[in-house]
């Protein structure tokens, strides 16, 4: 199976093992929302890990599927929402172990977790403005600043998981043969806590937030169905497919 779910330990892992860099088609974001509520409400489980097999911890949207399928936008952008929230919502705290890339839906997937834990040389990247899309801002400004959030979407450039640990949003990074057995170690100590005070610490922190940045991300689907309607969105996506990945410019 390319996404699994396990539960060792009172820790529930989700693994991605999407080759060839986990970027999810419509059934795999159709997937990762059910098996997180299923994490979730497993009384057993403490702590969720989300962490990747592959070349990196995630590549976001089958652009090649959307570029074949632009009708699958609206489905694409309900399960897309649904996956972080049910990150964020999730009772028990998760945790998402990076490595490689951390790309598009990716970058949402670890600004709706609770934790990072990442792996030397690993970055983030919103490259929606090259691919004739929009969305993660508000999920990407959970972890970032402002100016620093701005600067990634519009360029569609990088930030190192070194500038975000910097910044506050990574709580450790380590080397890449170390990552597995760090997260697992970190997710070892929430583990240890009391099921109903992790959930009412996870209810209240949630609150404490100044806006629900699932409520900001579906704000920003509107934008990203708005540019799904003008031409230059399909060019970026024929221009992404037959450059076999290269970002293209209109």
């Amino acid at each position: 199976m390319p996404i699994t779910l396990a539960l060792h330990d009172r820790i529930a892992e989700i693994v991605f093992d999407w080759p060839p860099v986990n970027a999810f088609d419509t059934s795999g974001w159709e997937l990762i929302p059910r098996l997180v509520e299923e994490a979730g409400a497993n009384a057993d489980a403490r702590c969720v890990l989300i962490r990747a097999e592959g070349r990196g911890f995630c590549g976001g949207v089958d652009i090649k599927e959307m570029q074949a399928h632009p009708e699958r936008i609206v489905k694409l952008n309900r399960d897309n929402y649904l996956t972080f929230k049910a990150i964020r919502d999730c009772p028990v705290p998760v945790v998402s172990a990076l490595h490689g890339f951390v790309i598009g839906g990716g970058v949402n997937i670890a600004g709706a977790s609770d934790v990072l834990i990442a792996a030397e040389g690993a970055y983030f990247s919103l490259p929606e403005i090259d691919r004739g899309a929009m969305g993660g801002a508000a999920f990407m400004s959970r972890m970032l600043p402002l100016h620093k959030v701005r600067a990634a979407f519009f360029t569609g450039g990088r930030v190192s998981v070194e500038e975000a640990y910097r910044l506050g949003a990574v709580e450790k990074v380590v080397p890449k043969e170390h990552l597995l057995e760090e997260a697992r170690a970190f997710c070892a100590v929430i583990a240890g806590k009391s099921r109903t005070a992790l959930t009412l610490a996870k209810q209240a922190l949630n609150g404490l937030e100044a806006t629900d940045p699932t409520l900001g991300y579906r704000f920003e689907q509107g934008f990203t169905l708005e540019m799904y309607m003008h031409e230059d969105s399909q060019k970026a996506r024929d221009a992404f497919v037959h450059n076999k990945g290269q970002a293209a410019t209109f």
